[in-house]
C-alpha cells in the first residue's frame, strides 16, 4: 500500500491533507495548553484555599490547633498543599514533554512538507514541459506532411498542363521533393521527442512522483505516531503523580482516623477549668425578725439612704454569686448638696455626717485598682505580670509557661556566654587572632542578662508556689504592713483578683466571693465600710457609633444607645460607662456624646480630692 502508486494523480488532495494533519497536531498542542493552564489555575487556587484556612500566627485559632480535630484539619490544609504540587507537576511535565516538544516538531514537520510539496510541483513542471515539446513537435511534423501534400498536388497539376514551360514544371517538382524532406525531417523529430516523452512520463509516474509520495507518506505515519506518543504521554504524565497523590489522600485519612474525641474533651477541662469549688447553699434570710443595726451600720444606710443593713468586712460574706444568677446592686448615693432632711432618719450628728464622706473616700480608693485593672485589660488585652485575672488552673498553667520560656532564654543566655568564653580563650592563647578584652563588654551584659532573668523566674516561681499550695497565700493585713496595699501595681493586680470571680468561660466577673473575700481582724476604721459598692453615676450619654467590645474591661454599645456615665475620662481616650446594674465597662470617648449631671459631678470630684 503506497500513495505513490495508489494515489498518483491525487497530488492537491494530498496537499490538502498534511495540511489538515498539521491543523490537528496544532490543535492538539493548544488542548494540552490550555490543560496545564488549568492545572496550574487549578494549583494556585488550592494553595490559596490552604493558605486562607492555615492558623495566624500569635492568635487566638493558633491556641485552638491543640485539638486533635483541628490538627486533623490542619494536616488535611498541609496536605492539600501538596496536593496543589502534584498538580504544578503535571502542568510543567505537560509543558516541557508535550507542548515543547510538539511546537518543535510541528516547525520541522512544516519545512519538511514544503520541501515534498516542492518537489512534486517541479516533477509536475517537468513533465508538462516535454509534453508541450511533443505537443509542438507534433503539430509541426503535421503541418510540414500537410505542405508536402500541397506542393506534390501542385507538381502533378503542372505536370499535367501543356501551357507549363519545362521550367516551371521543373520548379514545382523541386519544391514538392523540398516540402517531402522537410516532412520526413518533422516525422523523425516528432519520433524521437515522443520516444523521450514517454521514457520521461514512465519515469515521472513509477518512479518520481511514487518517490516523493512516499515521502510524503512516511511524513504524514510519522506525525500520527507522534500524536499517539503525546497523548500516551499525556496519560503517563498523570499516572505518575498518582501515587504521590495517593499518599496525600492516605495523610489525610490517618489524620482523619487520630482524632480522638476524648482527648479533646480533656483539653476543653484543661483550658477552661477555673480550679473554683461549686457554689455552697444560700443560707435562709429571716426577714420576720427585726434586723439589729449597729451604729456604724446606722450611719452607713442612712447616708445612703437605702434603708438596708450592710455586712461588715469582719461579718458574715455575701454568697458567691455565678453567671445565672443575678445581684442587684443599691441605688447610687444622693448628691453632695441634699439637705439633712432628705436623708430618711433626719439630721445627724457632725461625726454621722462625716461617716458617708469617709466611707465614700474607702469605696474611692478601693476602687482604683480595679480601674487600673481594667484599664490594663482593655489596652492590647494584656493582663498582670502575675495573672492573677485569671482562675487558678488557668493562671497555673500561665505562669508555668513564663517558667519554662524564662528557662529557654537563660540556656540560650548561657550558651552565648559559654561560646564567648571559649572565644576569649582562644583570643588568649593566640592574640594574633583577637583582643580577649574586646569579648569581656558583652560577657558582663549576658551575666546581667542572665541574673535579671533569674530574678524574674524565681519570682514567677514563687507565684507558682502559691498557686500551686507550697507557699502560704499573703494575708491582706500583710499587704497592708507591707505598705503595696497603696496605689501601687501590686495592690492594684490583688485587688482586680479579689474583686473578680471566675465565669465558665474562664474570664471574671467583679462581683465578690467567699473565697477570695478578704478575712481581716475587726477594728474601728473598718466596722465603718462594708462591701464595695458600684461607683456612682455622674451623668448619661448617647453612642455615636456602634462598639464591639472585643478585650477584656470593655463593653459593646449599639449606636443611638443611652446609657450612664460612672466615670470621665482620665485623659486615655476611655470613659467608664453602664448599661445596667449588671453591665458595666469602658467605650471609646469619642464613640459617646457625654452629659455629665453637675451635682453628681460635684460630688466625684470632691471625693477626688480627698482621695488625693
Amino acid at each position: 500500500m503506497s500513495w505513490g502508486t495508489e494515489l498518483w494523480d491525487q497530488f492537491d488532495n494530498l496537499e490538502k491533507h498534511t495540511q489538515w494533519g498539521i491543523d490537528v497536531l496544532e490543535k492538539y498542542i493548544k488542548f494540552v495548553k490550555e490543560r496545564t493552564e488549568i492545572e496550574l489555575s487549578y494549583a494556585k487556587q488550592l494553595r490559596n484555599l490552604s493558605k486562607k484556612y492555615q492558623p495566624k500566627k500569635n492568635s487566638k485559632e493558633e491556641e485552638e490547633y491543640r485539638y486533635t480535630s483541628t490538627r486533623a484539619f490542619l494536616a488535611t490544609l498541609n496536605e492539600m498543599n501538596d496536593y496543589a504540587g502534584q498538580h504544578e507537576v503535571i502542568s510543567e511535565n505537560m509543558t516541557s514533554l508535550i507542548t515543547g516538544e510538539l511546537t518543535r516538531y510541528v516547525q520541522e514537520l512544516k519545512q519538511e512538507r514544503k520541501s515534498h510539496f516542492h518537489d512534486g510541483r517541479k516533477a509536475q513542471q517537468h513533465i508538462e514541459t516535454c509534453w508541450k515539446q511533443l505537443e509542438a513537435s507534433k503539430r509541426r511534423f503535421e503541418r510540414d506532411c500537410k505542405e508536402a501534400d500541397r506542393a506534390q498536388q501542385y507538381f502533378e497539376k503542372m505536370d499535367a498542363d501543356i501551357n507549363v514551360t519545362k521550367a516551371d514544371v521543373e520548379k514545382a517538382r523541386q519544391q514538392a521533393q523540398l516540402r517531402h524532406q522537410m516532412a520526413e525531417d518533422s516525422k523523425a523529430e516528432y519520433s524521437s521527442t515522443l520516444q523521450k516523452f514517454n521514457s520521461e512520463q514512465h519515469d515521472h509516474y513509477y518512479t518520481h512522483i511514487p518517490n516523493i509520495f512516499q515521502k510524503i507518506q512516511e511524513m504524514e505515519e510519522r506525525r500520527i505516531v507522534r500524536i499517539g506518543e503525546s497523548m500516551k504521554t499525556f496519560a503517563e504524565v498523570d499516572r505518575q503523580v498518582i501515587p504521590i497523590i495517593g499518599k496525600c489522600l492516605d495523610e489525610i485519612t490517618k489524620a482523619a482516623e487520630s482524632i480522638d474525641h476524648k482527648n479533646d474533651s480533656q483539653l476543653v477541662i484543661e483550658a477552661f477549668k477555673s480550679g473554683f469549688e461549686p457554689p455552697g447553699d444560700v443560707d435562709f434570710e429571716d426577714f420576720t425578725q427585726p434586723m439589729k443595726r449597729t451604729v456604724s451600720e446606722s450611719s452607713l444606710s442612712n447616708s445612703r439612704g437605702d434603708g438596708k443593713s450592710e455586712p461588715k468586712f469582719g461579718g458574715k460574706s455575701k454568697g458567691k454569686l455565678w453567671p445565672f444568677i443575678k445581684k442587684n446592686k443599691p441605688p447610687p448615693p444622693p448628691p453632695a448638696s441634699a439637705s439633712p432632711s432628705a436623708v430618711p432618719n433626719g439630721p445627724q450628728s457632725p461625726k454621722q455626717q462625716k461617716e458617708p464622706l469617709s466611707h465614700r473616700f474607702n469605696e474611692f480608693m478601693t476602687s482604683k485598682p480595679k480601674i487600673h485593672c481594667f484599664r490594663s485589660l482593655k489596652r492590647g488585652g494584656a493582663g498582670p505580670e502575675d495573672f492573677s485575672n485569671l482562675p487558678p488552673e488557668q493562671r497555673r498553667k500561665k505562669l508555668q509557661q513564663k517558667v519554662d520560656e524564662l528557662n529557654k532564654d537563660i540556656q540560650k543566655e548561657m550558651d552565648q556566654r559559654d561560646a564567648l568564653t571559649k572565644m576569649k580563650d582562644v583570643y588568649i592563647k593566640n592574640p594574633q587572632m583577637g583582643d580577649a578584652a574586646s569579648v569581656d563588654h558583652r560577657l558582663a551584659e549576658l551575666g546581667q542578662n542572665i541574673e535579671k532573668l533569674r530574678l524574674e523566674v524565681q519570682k514567677f516561681e514563687g507565684w507558682l508556689a502559691e498557686v500551686e499550695g507550697r507557699l502560704p497565700a499573703r494575708t491582706e493585713q500583710a499587704r497592708r504592713q507591707s505598705g503595696l496595699y497603696e496605689a501601687q501595681n501590686t495592690s492594684a493586680v490583688n485587688s482586680c483578683a479579689q474583686d473578680r470571680e471566675s465565669s465558665p468561660d474562664g474570664s471574671y466577673t467583679e462581683e465578690q466571693s467567699q473565697e477570695t473575700e478578704m478575712k481581716v481582724p475587726a477594728t474601728d476604721f473598718d466596722d465603718e465600710f462594708d462591701d464595695e459598692e458600684p461607683l456612682p453615676t455622674i451623668g448619661t450619654c448617647k453612642a455615636l457609633y456602634t462598639f464591639e467590645g472585643q478585650n477584656e474591661g470593655t463593653i459593646s454599645v449599639a449606636e443611638g444607645e443611652m446609657l450612664y456615665v460612672i466615670e470621665e475620662d482620665k485623659g486615655d481616650g476611655w470613659t467608664r460607662i453602664r448599661r445596667n446594674e449588671d453591665e458595666e465597662g469602658y467605650v471609646p470617648t469619642s464613640y459617646v456624646e457625654v452629659y455629665l449631671d453637675k451635682n453628681a459631678k460635684d460630688v466625684y470630684k470632691s471625693l477626688q480630692k480627698i482621695s488625693e
